[in-house]
């Protein structure tokens, strides 16, 4: 009698060890980050707890840092909230839906856009060998609409988010006779 309970005791803390342990086989490993500076702006907290759980068909990771988002496994698109905000650049400026990006293309095909015009400003890094960074960062807007406008803006917007594809001239059609 006393082995009954003693098993039947044992029986649900054994299942939960087993399923704990299948749980944490089966996950990603936490991808590391650094935090930005201003990570703990409250907006930014506004920021992250309306990141999408998915991205453009991939999985939201978990991140070691404040202010942070990662998606893919391995990682193809980070997110860092509270950077220090730019200012004028020489930077191409790009603009999705309602947020102006600076595109850096240091490291490309991995590109970091960088809200510009926001407080906190926010980093995105893409590998645009893989994913497409108009349509990641359209995803985004949403959520970036949670940081203030702070009154700058890109003087010229340029319509390229660092594709490899560049369209070329239209070609004029030739009248046949």
């Amino acid at each position: 009698m006393r082995t009954r309970r003693a098993a039947a005791a044992v029986a649900p803390a054994l299942a939960a060890a087993v399923l704990l342990t299948a749980t944490l086989t089966g996950c990603s490993p936490i991808v590391a980050l650094t935090p930005a500076t201003h990570a703990n702006d409250p907006a930014c907290a506004d920021v992250i707890v309306r990141l999408p759980q998915t991205l453009e068909g991939l999985a939201r990771r978990e991140t070691n840092a404040q202010a942070t988002g990662a998606w893919g496994d391995p990682a193809q698109v980070l997110l860092r909230c509270g950077v220090t905000e730019p200012t004028a650049s020489d930077l191409p400026c790009v603009q999705v839906y309602n947020t102006d990006w600076l595109r850096d293309d240091t490291n490309a095909p991995s590109y970091v856009f960088t809200s510009y015009g926001r407080t906190p400003a926010i980093a995105v890094v893409i590998d645009q060998r893989k994913l497409t960074p108009g349509l990641v960062l359209g995803d985004l807007d949403s959520v970036v609409a949670f940081t203030k406008p702070n009154g700058r803006a890109c003087s010229s917007i340029e319509d390229s988010l660092g594709s490899t594809a560049t369209p070329g001239p239209t070609p004029t059609p030739t009248p046949t006779r």
